[in-house]
C-alpha cells in the first residue's frame, strides 16, 4: 500500500468471467470495483449480472456476425495489397497474387467493380502498365504481363477481402482458441448499416442488465497485414493508417463527394503506403476527412440507439478506431458518454484525458493474457505480471498527477490471475492510489508553471499526444520520448501543424519543439519548402521565443543549410557537401543547475556550429549533442536526440524552465530528479512520487518554506497537506 493512502472503492472496472463467480466477486471487493465487464470470448453469468455491480458489455459492431457475413460476402471489409516486386527476364511475367499473403486473412476480390481499381506498375520506370497489356486468370488467380521489359521490376496492386478480423485473429492465435474465425462486415453498404442497426436494437433489448455498451471502437481497424511466410508474418502495420477502410464503394462515393477519383497507387505509394510517420499528402488528407465524416455520421446513429434504451455508450480507443480521431473537429458529434484508452505510457493517459467526453477511463496493462504483445509470457510460466504492471504504472502515474482521469480497469481473462496472488495485491494497492490521486483532481486542478509548449509536426492537433502506436512500437522516434517526458511535467502542452504556424498567434507560446528524422511527419519533410515557416519562426524566436530542435529538425534537402532553422539553432547537420569545409572549435560551457547528474544526450545526428556563437553544453565523441544559441531576445536549443528516463525527463524540464526564465528553486520542483511532485492549491496538498526502485529523499521549496520528504519507499506515493 502506498504511504498514507487508505483503501477505498469505486472508479474501477473489473473483467468478470462466467464459471469463476467467486473469484470475480472476491476481486471486485479487493480492487474496489464498481463495474464488472465481459471480455472478447467471455460471458457474464446471471450471478454476476445480478450481483449489484454496474455492467459493461463489450460489443464489436463489425464482427460476431458470421451468419450474415457468410450470406453477404461481397460486403466484407477490404484493402489494397501489392505483390512483392518481380524482375522480368523475358517479355512475359506471371504473378500468383496470393503468394505473399496470409490466406487465412485475405481473399482476392476480382469482381468487375474491384478490378477497375487494380493497377500494374513498372517500378523501374515508375509508370503504370495499361490494362490492355496484362490479363487476369480468375481460376489460377494469376496476373500475366505480356509486354514486360526484361530486367525491369513489376508489381500488381489489387483489392482483397479481409476474411479474418485482425484483433480476433491476434486474440485467437495468442490464446490458442479453437473456434470459428470471425469476419468483419463493412457499413459502407446500406444493407450492412440496416443490419447493424437492427442487430444493435435487438441486442440492447436482450441485455437489460447492461448499463454501459462498450463499443470496441467503431468500424475500421488500423492496418495489420500478415504475410504467408512465418519468417516475415508481419508485413505492414500502422496504428494510424486508413488502408483498411477501402472498398470499391467507398472509393466511388469519395469520387462523387470530392470530385476526383483515387487509384490503388494513391494508397500503395510505391509499396511504402502512407505511414503515419510520413508527412500526409492532399489526397490522403481528403480521404481521411471523408472516412471520418462517414464514421462519425453512422456512429452517431448507433450511439443514439444505445441511448434510446437508457444505456450509456463508451468507445474503446484502440482496435477498430480508424475514423474515431478524438481530436478531430467531429469527435464530439458521436455523442459518446466515455472514452476508454489502453495505456502503457504517460502520453497515452494525456491522449485520453484531452478528449471531449464526460468520462475518461484507462485500461491498464498488462492485459490478463497468457502472453503480452511482444510474445513474452505474462500470466503463464516464466511471466512476472506484477513487475510488468509496476513498470507501466510508474509511467502512467506521472501523467495522472497532471490530468484528471475518471476510471481505471483491466481487460482479459480473470481466471489467469489465480496463480499470481502478488499481482492481485499490487492491483489493489494501485487502485487505491489512483482513487486518491483522482480525489485531489476533483477538488481542483494542480498548479502549472507559466510555460506554454507547442509541439510542431505535420499532424498538429489531430494527433495530439500520439505518433503511430504504443511506446514499444515507436520507441526509436525522438518525439515519442519527448511526449512521454512532457506527459508528467507541470507545463501547458499544445500540438500545432505547419499550417497553424502561419495562422495562429505564436506569441502565446514560450517554447516550440520540432523533433524527428529528416523527411518524417514529425520533423516536417516537404513542409519546410514553404519559406514562410522559416520567416515566421525566426521572427518569433528573435522576439523572445525558444525553438527546441531535436535530431533533424526542419531538415530538408536543396537549400544552403540542411536545417532550415540553422540560423536560429546555431548548428547544422554534417552533410557530404560540407565534408571539405572547416569547423568551429568550441569549449564545453556549464550552465549551473541545467543538466542533472546522470542525464545524457546520446548522439544520433552529427552537427557542427554554424558561426561559432552557439554554446556547447554537452558533446559526444567530438560532436556537439546539446547546444544553446542566443538569437535576438530568444534562444535556439538543439539536442542530438532525446531518450526518456527520470534524469532526462528532468533535463527537459530544466531546459523548459531555463527557456521561460523560471528559477527552479522557487518553482515547486523536487531537488531530486528521481522524484516528482504536484501541488493542488485548492486543498493545499502536495503529492510526491518516487519513480525509482530504491528509497529516495527530496526537498521542495513552497510558499510555506522548504518541505523535506525523507526515505520515500521505492515507487511510493506520499501526500502532505501544507
Amino acid at each position: 500500500m502506498a504511504n498514507n493512502i487508505k483503501h477505498t472503492e469505486g472508479s474501477f472496472t473489473l473483467p468478470g468471467e462466467s464459471g469463476y463467480e467467486a473469484l470475480t466477486l472476491e476481486l471486485a471487493s479487493k480492487w474496489g470495483a464498481d463495474i464488472i465487464r465481459d471480455s472478447d470470448g467471455t460471458v457474464l453469468s446471471d450471478e454476476i449480472l445480478n450481483s449489484g455491480y454496474g455492467i459493461y458489455s463489450t460489443i464489436c459492431i463489425i464482427r460476431d456476425h458470421n451468419v450474415w457475413a457468410k450470406a453477404n460476402q461481397d460486403k466484407l471489409q477490404q484493402t489494397f495489397l501489392m505483390t512483392q516486386p518481380k524482375t522480368a527476364d523475358d517479355s512475359f511475367l506471371i504473378f500468383h497474387l496470393m503468394d505473399d499473403f496470409f490466406d487465412q486473412q485475405f481473399r482476392i476480390n476480382d469482381s468487375a467493380d474491384s478490378m477497375k481499381y487494380w493497377q500494374v506498375y513498372d517500378r523501374t520506370t515508375g509508370k503504370e502498365i495499361k490494362s490492355s497489356f496484362w490479363t487476369y486468370e480468375k481460376e489460377a488467380q494469376n496476373v500475366i504481363i505480356s509486354n514486360a521489359i526484361p530486367w525491369h521490376q513489376y508489381t500488381v496492386s489489387f483489392l482483397a477481402y479481409r476474411i479474418w478480423e485482425e484483433i480476433s485473429m491476434y486474440n485467437h492465435i495468442t490464446n490458442s482458441w479453437d473456434k470459428e474465425h470471425l469476419m468483419q462486415i463493412d457499413p459502407v453498404y446500406p444493407e450492412t448499416r440496416e443490419y447493424m442497426k437492427k442487430w444493435l436494437d435487438d441486442w440492447c433489448k436482450s441485455h437489460p442488465a447492461t448499463t454501459v455498451v462498450r463499443f470496441t471502437s467503431m468500424f475500421y481497424n488500423f492496418v495489420w497485414m500478415w504475410g504467408s511466410n512465418p519468417r516475415n508474418r508481419n508485413l505492414f502495420t500502422d496504428w494510424g493508417s486508413y488502408d483498411f477502410t477501402v472498398s470499391p464503394k467507398m472509393l466511388d462515393d469519395f469520387a462523387e463527394a470530392k470530385g476526383y477519383r483515387l487509384t490503388a497507387e494513391d494508397f500503395i505509394n510505391k509499396g511504402a503506403f502512407h505511414v503515419t510517420h510520413m508527412p500526409p499528402v492532399k489526397t490522403q488528407l481528403d480521404y481521411m476527412d471523408y472516412v471520418n465524416q462517414f464514421v462519425v455520421s453512422f456512429g452517431k446513429e448507433l450511439v443514439d440507439i444505445v441511448h434510446s434504451h437508457g444505456k450509456k455508450a463508451y468507445v474503446f480507443y484502440d482496435d477498430s478506431w480508424v475514423g474515431v480521431e478524438p481530436y478531430s473537429k467531429r469527435f464530439s458529434s458521436f455523442g459518446f458518454d466515455g472514452l476508454i484508452k489502453c495505456v502503457f505510457s504517460g502520453y497515452e493517459v494525456r491522449l485520453c484525458a484531452g478528449a471531449t467526453v464526460p468520462t475518461h477511463e484507462l485500461r491498464l496493462h498488462p492485459y490478463l493474457f497468457p502472453v503480452g504483445l511482444g510474445g513474452l509470457p505474462t500470466f503463464s510460466k516464466g511471466g512476472d505480471p506484477t513487475k510488468d504492471a509496476s513498470k507501466y504504472w510508474v509511467s502512467t502515474r506521472r501523467a495522472l498527477l497532471r490530468t484528471k482521469i475518471d476510471r481505471i480497469g483491466l481487460g482479459g481473462y480473470l481466471h489467469l490471475v489465480q496463480d499470481f496472488p502478488d499481482f492481485t495485491d499490487y492491483i489493489a494497492s494501485i487502485s487505491d492510489e489512483f482513487r486518491q490521486i483522482k480525489s485531489l483532481h476533483q477538488e481542483g486542478t494542480p498548479k502549472v508553471l507559466p510555460i506554454k509548449v507547442a509541439v510542431l509536426h505535420s499532424w498538429g492537433k489531430l494527433r495530439s499526444w500520439t505518433l503511430s502506436g504504443h511506446f514499444h512500437e515507436t520507441y526509436m522516434n525522438d518525439l515519442i520520448h519527448i511526449n512521454e517526458a512532457l506527459s508528467g511535467l507541470p507545463v501547458n502542452v499544445s500540438y500545432i501543424s505547419f499550417d497553424d504556424v502561419k495562422k495562429q498567434e505564436l506569441s502565446k507560446y514560450n517554447v516550440i519543439i520540432n523533433a524527428g528524422i529528416a523527411g518524417s511527419a514529425w520533423s516536417g519533410g516537404f513542409n519546410w519548402n514553404d519559406q514562410a515557416l522559416e520567416e515566421i519562426l525566426t521572427k518569433w524566436v528573435h522576439n523572445g521565443g525558444t525553438f527546441i530542435g531535436v535530431n533533424e529538425p526542419s531538415a530538408i534537402e536543396g537549400y544552403d543549410t540542411a536545417f532550415r532553422m540553422a540560423s536560429v539553432l546555431g548548428v547544422d547537420k554534417d552533410t557530404v557537401d560540407k565534408i571539405c569545409h572547416g569547423k568551429w572549435s568550441y569549449d564545453v560551457t556549464k550552465i549551473n543547475g541545467l543538466i542533472p547528474e546522470g542525464a545524457s544526450v546520446p548522439m544520433r545526428c552529427k552537427v557542427h556550429l554554424t558561426d561559432g556563437k552557439a554554446k556547447v553544453l554537452l558533446e559526444n565523441d567530438g560532436f556537439p549533442v546539446l547546444t544553446v544559441n542566443e538569437f535576438g531576445k530568444g534562444k535556439g536549443i538543439y539536442l542530438s536526440t532525446f531518450e526518456t528516463c527520470d534524469k532526462n525527463n528532468r533535463l527537459l524540464f530544466n531546459i523548459l524552465m531555463y527557456a521561460a526564465g523560471i528559477d527552479q528553486s522557487s518553482a515547486l520542483v523536487t531537488d531530486n530528479a528521481m522524484t516528482e511532485c504536484a501541488y493542488f492549491p485548492s486543498d493545499k496538498k502536495l503529492i510526491v512520487i518516487n519513480n525509482s526502485d530504491v528509497p529516495q529523499s527530496t526537498k521542495i521549496t513552497t510558499d510555506s518554506g522548504v518541505i523535506s520528504f525523507d526515505d520515500i519507499a521505492p515507487f511510493d506515493t506520499v501526500i502532505k497537506e501544507l
